[in-house]
């Protein structure tokens, strides 16, 4: 079987966690220290804060932007759910607008309509790692003096005319088993404004600056150090990973352009393929039933939007849809992801290739 994901782990990653084992620092360490400098310097930022998961930098990032009951948070509904859970849970409002047909990224032209006296930020994500359209979304963030906070946690390494997301306002990382590059779990938050990175510290920490000193409410979103051991060997490893994703990408566009709709990459972008993911016109699950039966992985990313899985339809109350959202419906109906990790080969390309063309036919 060609799985639809694979983690590549090694004896490098094998070996940084048994010197932390034996070092017996678990916790938050130096490891984690070098990481978020390493991180930080890939993103060409000033700061970045280590986390336990993509979805707890997205909630202390919101936190530290001093996001809560009342505010409201442009974002989209084609996600998955920990976009737009991390709003809920600081209080405020989701609100969403629909996205492009052809990127499945929100769709600028209609985020300015969404905005009201209580917008506080545009939470766009760089969905299967294609960035966004930050220029006109940054535009529109300044004209209205609205906070950016970029759902980067597909996109790792991803670019737009040589400049990295995450810095172009606040990004969030996941550094989940099947993410581009991994730690097992974790996250990261990165940023140019240093009181937001010490907010997040602050949050991240129990509310200490330092031990048994609380100055704030916060919790325990710590990174462990086993995790930090990890993800400075795969920080290493990223850019081959990216560019054997985008060549493996780079061959079934090649091969599928012009019979089925394949990924679209903006000029000046670099798409880094989280996901490679076309979309199939009807009998879907005969498509996966049909690849599966041939040793192909498949998955659906998203099958359900946002704002129709079922907590969000028993808590209408809770957020906010800015006019027809068919497009994210559309896809959610229609998207199929193939493999496309680092280690799928020559040989599994041209038989996800060949399978796909004559399900076409």
């Amino acid at each position: 079987m060609i799985p639809i994901a694979r983690p590549m782990l090694g004896q490098e990653e094998n070996d940084a966690v048994q010197r932390v084992l034996a070092s017996g620092q678990l916790a938050q360490g130096k490891n984690v220290a070098e990481f978020e400098r390493q991180f930080a310097l890939l993103c060409e930022v000033k700061e970045a804060v280590a986390v336990s998961s993509g979805t707890s930098a997205l909630y202390l990032a919101l936190l530290a932007y001093k996001v809560g009951p009342g505010d409201e948070i442009i974002t989209t509904p084609f996600s998955f759910a920990a976009t737009a859970n991390a709003i809920l849970l600081t209080g405020a409002t989701p609100v969403f607008v629909d996205i492009e047909p052809d990127s499945y990224q929100i769709n600028p032209d209609l985020v300015e309509a969404a905005i009201t006296p209580r917008t506080k930020a545009l939470l766009p994500v760089h969905l299967y790692g294609n960035p966004c359209d930050m220029g006109r979304l940054m535009q529109i963030a300044e004209k209205h003096q609205l906070a950016i906070i970029e759902d980067a946690c597909q996109a790792h390494a991803a670019t737009i005319a040589g400049k990295t997301v995450g810095s172009f306002g606040t990004g969030c990382f996941s550094f989940y088993a099947t993410k581009n590059m991994t730690a097992g779990e974790g996250g990261i938050v990165t940023t140019n404004d240093p009181d937001v990175a010490e907010r997040v510290r602050l949050l991240r920490n129990q509310g200490q600056r330092e031990r048994y000193v609380q100055i704030q409410l916060g919790q325990n979103y710590r990174m462990t150090d086993i995790q930090g051991a990890v993800a400075l060997v795969q920080l290493k490893r990223l850019e081959w990973f990216t560019k054997r994703r985008i060549e493996n990408a780079d061959f079934l566009t090649q091969q599928l352009r012009g019979v089925i709709q394949t990924p679209v990459v903006r000029p000046g972008y670099r798409h880094v393929y989280h996901q490679y993911t076309i979309q199939v016109s009807k009998d879907r699950e005969q498509w996966m039933m049909h690849l599966g039966a041939r040793g192909i992985g498949t998955a659906i990313h998203y099958p359900i939007p946002i704002h129709q899985q079922p907590y969000y339809r028993e808590h209408q109350d809770t957020f906010r849809c800015c006019g027809e959202l068919s497009v994210a419906e559309h896809a959610a109906q229609h998207v199929l992801s193939l493999p496309i990790h680092p280690a799928v080969s020559a040989e599994d390309l041209k038989k996800i290739s060949e399978e796909v063309l004559e399900l076409c036919r």
